[in-house]
């Protein structure tokens, strides 16, 4: 695997409350996880490092994953504790109450990637089939079209468009959505913000996914288009690239 993730907080918000870390275990094989939070005060990152490190903590110990029951099953009992532990935070600190935060991890092995997603944090995939996302908003805006009430193009400018309806750590118990994909030789593993989705088209993510610069030269590609079409909200970019290297940054 090769791997690259920036963060940035984009042109206007003061503050940068996205996380995102890649872990590996001992068996070699890879988590990667993008959160981002909200909350009043600063609370956001607050909610969205709690996630990422309580998962790093987790992840350490974990056994080889053979099949993509054991990947899953995994990551619906570990995310469940880190939904627990931001909650838990969040009501015995005041100033961090109602905070929360979107999550977006894949675990990859050699075999397979398992996705995880609560909120409106993305998934894509880059493969032989095209460019395709992966996972399904959590947001009103995205019950409205499925429910056939407004078009897609309608949601793009919809005024309750950031009402995000599943987050970790805003209740007690939580509801995740989970797949697994074959994950082979040249596929590209794209995870993401809103900051990102929100900006840049998925022809901009596929053209650039797949020209031949550096894994590095296609996170930042990616983080400066953000920027460049406006940049109101904080952007972080994963790439998870199936290959025989491993690059970080």
């Amino acid at each position: 695997m090769k791997t690259v993730f920036y963060t940035d907080k984009g042109k206007v918000r003061q503050h940068n409350e996205d996380s995102v870390d890649v872990f590996k275990n001992s068996h070699g094989d890879y988590l990667a996880v993008v959160a981002d939070g909200m909350g009043g005060h600063r609370a956001g990152d607050v909610a969205s490092q709690l996630a990422i490190s309580t998962l790093k903590g987790m992840w350490e110990n974990t056994d080889k994953f053979k099949t993509a029951d054991q990947a899953e099953n995994w990551l619906k009992t570990t995310i469940n504790e880190v939904n627990q532990e931001v909650y838990s935070y969040s009501q015995s600190h005041t100033e961090c109450e109602g905070m929360g935060t979107t999550l977006v991890g894949a675990i990859c092995t050699s075999l397979f990637a398992t996705i995880v997603n609560i909120g409106d944090s993305r998934g894509y995939i880059l493969n032989e089939n095209g460019f395709h996302q992966l996972t399904e908003d959590h947001t009103l805006v995205n019950e409205l079209v499925r429910s056939g009430e407004i078009t897609k193009e309608d949601a793009e400018h919809h005024p309750r468009k950031n009402v995000i309806l599943r987050a970790i750590g805003t209740e007690a118990t939580i509801s995740m959505d989970i797949k697994t994909i074959m994950f082979e030789d040249d596929d590209v593993l794209l995870l993401c913000s809103d900051g990102l989705s929100n900006k840049v088209s998925e022809q901009e993510m596929k053209e650039i996914l797949s020209n031949d610069d550096s894994l590095g030269n296609k996170g930042e590609k990616l983080v400066h288009l953000a920027n460049d079409y406006g940049g109101e909200d904080n952007i972080t970019v994963l790439i998870v690239e199936y290959a025989a290297e491993t690059e970080s940054g």
